[in-house]
């Protein structure tokens, strides 16, 4: 057995679902101080933080990722028990294996190898691990990375470990991410009998002007990074459970996945100027849940692509598909970040497994990229 593998197994016992870390942090910090990484515990509020570095010099190159995992669904479901890692047809079973353990296990492996093979390697390696990315997101990987900034410093270079290979490894890469803002908007109407119309304001009518009016906006065209931001709803809520009452209020919750052609605020005034032209009464709240970025091709790109090719003979995708990351948090502070994981065909759902193949074969990566990037 690997000691990739056999990292990944342990990990995978503790039942660390978000925001409870169950020790997966304790085995990382062993595992990394026994290799002279210097650790730092950033908590905030209920949520673990670990901040690991071997190294004082620059360039400084961090590992990112989170050891929280979605809770497991319905437990009869699973074919093994979920935080009882199972091994079956080359699979390893359990939640979090895919998103992203495996990964874990494969960037500590590869920082033992690249040690042991040149200690005196210039720069840092660190660890910037959270409990706090399958959950709200409020306490983790952003206010780390704050403070982080605001003592001076600077990470130049990360890999954030979530699975973005698509069908096979290392077939794709994730240099970038589309922007994600939620929309909460309150149509505030005039409750009464249906048989009284002259008498209420429906709130549900009032919707269908709205609706279409947003549906049909051509929010941009995207750009050579990005497709056309996307807009759909995800929930609306209304009516009394009866059949002969007009509602006093609805509620639609939307979401905008947009690209770098716009900016919160402007999705915002072409939101509000569609609703005004037909609504007089309405309340909507805004919740962002990260701008885009994009790192673009340079010594980061390079390195990820050199060392797929060395491990895979292939070079991968560069995309920027999918939802949103922590990398939306470190990006901002001038990092370039790219998103290098497993396969994320099982990624949330009953059963979740990877190859167990893969996982030595992304420490290798892990390897080759620390090799381009510090010697």
């Amino acid at each position: 057995m690997s000691e990739t593998l056999a990292l990944t197994q342990a990990l995978l016992k503790k039942a660390s679902l978000t925001p409870d870390d169950a020790g997966c942090m304790d085995l990382m910090k062993d595992y990394l101080q026994q290799r002279g990484f210097v650790i730092e515990w950033m908590n905030f509020g209920d949520t673990k933080n670990l901040w690991a570095r071997r190294g004082i010099t620059s360039p400084l190159f961090a590992f990112a990722g989170h050891t929280d995992v979605v809770p497991t669904g319905p437990l009869e479901e699973w074919d093994t028990p979920p935080f009882e890692p199972t091994i079956k047809d080359g699979l390893i079973y359990g939640r979090g294996a895919a998103d992203m353990k495996g990964s874990l296990a494969a960037m500590m492996t590869a920082c033992d190898g690249f040690i042991n093979e040149h200690n005196n390697h210039s720069g840092s390696i660190a660890f910037l691990i959270t409990s706090d990315e399958e959950g709200p997101a409020t306490d983790g990987t952003v206010k780390t990375i704050e403070a982080l900034h605001q003592r001076g410093e600077k990470i130049d270079y990360c890999i954030v470990g979530e699975p973005s290979s698509h069908k096979t490894f290392g077939d794709m890469v994730r240099v970038g991410r589309r922007g994600s803002i939620n929309g909460y908007l309150t149509l505030i109407g005039k409750q009464g009998h249906v048989a009284y119309p002259e008498l209420v304001e429906n709130p549900i009518h009032a919707l269908a002007p709205i609706l279409s009016g947003l549906t049909a906006e051509q929010w941009d065209e995207g750009n050579e990074y990005f497709p056309p931001t996307s807009f759909q709803i995800s929930n609306i809520n209304s009516g009394t459970g009866v059949e002969n009452v007009v509602p006093g209020d609805l509620k639609l919750v939307f979401n905008l996945r947009f690209s770098s052609e716009l900016t919160p605020e402007i999705i915002k005034s072409r939101t509000t100027h569609i609703i005004d032209q037909n609504s007089n009464s309405y309340e909507i709240t805004w919740r962002l849940s990260g701008n885009p970025y994009i790192t673009e091709r340079g010594e980061l790109t390079n390195a990820v692509e050199k060392a797929l090719l060395d491990v895979t003979g292939n070079k991968p995708e560069l995309s920027t598909g999918g939802g949103t990351s922590d990398g939306r948090f470190i990006a901002p502070y001038g990092v370039q970040v790219i998103e290098l994981g497993l396969i994320n065909e099982t990624i949330h759902k009953i059963n979740e497994c990877v190859s167990v193949d893969d996982l030595d074969k992304l420490s290798a990566t892990y390897q080759k990229v620390l090799e381009n990037i510090l010697l």
